[in-house]
Formats: C-alpha cells, structure tokens, sequence
C-alpha cells in the first residue's frame, strides 16, 4: 500500500519528538502501577498474578485509547495540514491505516513498559504465565479496538476535547453492555437482542482472553471492531476529501 510505511513511520516518530509521548508513558504507567498496586491491594491478596491488574486495565484503556486518538486527525484538521497530507501521492486507506498504526504500536509500547510488574509476580512466586500472556494480547487487541473508535470520531470533529468526550463514551457503552442490569433491561425487550449486545461487549471477549482462554472467536472480534471503525474512519475522510 503506497505511502503506508511513510505515514506510519512519520506518525511514530511524531510521538516521541515532543514530550508528549513521555508525558503520556508516565501517567500511564503512574495510572496503572498505583491503581494495581494501592486500589487493588495487590500485595494483601498474597496471589502471584497480575488478576488485579487485567481487572482494572479497561478502564484505563478507555480513557488513554481514546486520548491518545484525539489527535490523530484533529490536530490536522484544526492546524489545516490535512489538506497537505490529502494532496501527498498518497491513498486515504494507507494515511488512515499509517496513523492507527502509529498510535496502536505507541499504546503497545505503553504496555510493554509494564514489565517491571512482571519481574514483580515472578520475583514473588512461580506464576502461572498462560494467563498473563493471554491477558497482554487482550490488552493490547482491546486497546486497538477503543483507539480505533477514536480514530473514527477524530475524523468526525476538528476540536479534540469533544472527539475524546465522545470516543470515552462510545467506549464505556461497548464495555457495559454484558452488565446485569443492562442485559436484565434488554432481555425484557428482546432476548435475542440482549444476547447479541452481549456478544457486542469489549469485556465479555476480554474477560476470556484475562482468564486464560484463547478462542479465535475472541482475536477475530476485536479485529474485525478494528477493521470496522477504522474503515468506517476511513469512509467519512473520502467523503470530507470530495467535499
């Protein structure tokens, strides 16, 4: 795909030429490390596992997805360079799909620099690592499905703040739906309905993969949430292109 490679690498470096990607990096893992190791009192539950730590980490990705993709279109509408990159020798699929990613390997890297917790339970213990591996590839197919939402809004709106407004929302609503009272409301609507909003959930997919459970089912919904949200991005930049 022409140009992908170029957008991709230009976006990455983008990243880490400002302070913004540090500034990220340590709130992210100030996030997460106190949330996992105060709020889930990790050490008083004498467990050698990261269970605490998978339990809370989507929340956390429905906030730093989507702040993370606020920008990705945004700020090049809001700065009018966008125009510049629609007239580069590019396709609207390769600049879309280079920027995702970008950011997709950017909110890797945010996890990938969760290691030290890692040396922490094996330091500790002999954990059993199925689980924890599973429970990254979740993370990180989790993250690109709420970046991948925020992709979408970011090409909606030039103003960042309500990209992320909106992307946060849209995220929290694909988590909840597998809750008691939301599918007790849909069930008395429609069974059918409230099953297949089940099976809509981001959680219902992740909490498989946290325990320990690998199901193609389970990769194959996130990717195609992906490919779904950021083709439909994808979409809505040819239109304001023709426009």
């Amino acid at each position: 795909m022409k140009g992908f490679s170029a957008v991709c690498k230009r976006e990455l470096k983008s990243y880490f030429s400002t302070p913004l990607a540090y500034v990220f990096l340590c709130i992210f893992l100030a996030v997460v490390t106190g949330w996992t190791w105060t709020k889930g009192r990790f050490f008083e539950m004498r467990t050698v596992d990261l269970r605490i730590f998978f339990s809370t980490i989507p929340i956390i990705i429905a906030i730093f997805a989507p702040a993370t993709a606020m920008r990705l279109w945004s700020e090049e509408r809001r700065n009018g360079s966008i125009e510049l990159l629609m007239t580069l020798p590019i396709s609207t699929s390769a600049a879309v799909l280079g920027k995702f990613i970008a950011a997709w390997l950017f909110l890797g890297i945010s996890l990938a620099a969760t290691f030290p917790m890692l040396l922490t339970v094996a330091y500790l213990g002999s954990p059993d690592w199925g689980p924890i591996i599973t429970g990254y590839l979740g993370s990180f197919l989790l993250a690109g499905a709420c970046l991948a939402v925020g992709n979408f809004f970011s090409v909606l709106t030039k103003n960042q703040v309500i990209c992320l407004v909106l992307s946060v929302v849209a995220c929290a609503i694909m988590m909840i739906l597998d809750l008691p009272s939301i599918q007790d409301f849909l069930t008395a609507i429609s069974s059918p309905l409230a099953r297949l909003m089940e099976s809509m959930s981001f959680l219902t997919h992740f909490e498989s993969m946290q325990r320990g459970v690998l199901q193609v089912r389970d990769v194959l919904f996130f990717l195609l949430v992906i490919a779904g949200w950021v083709f439909a991005g994808g979409i809505m930049l040819e239109e304001r292109k023709a426009a």
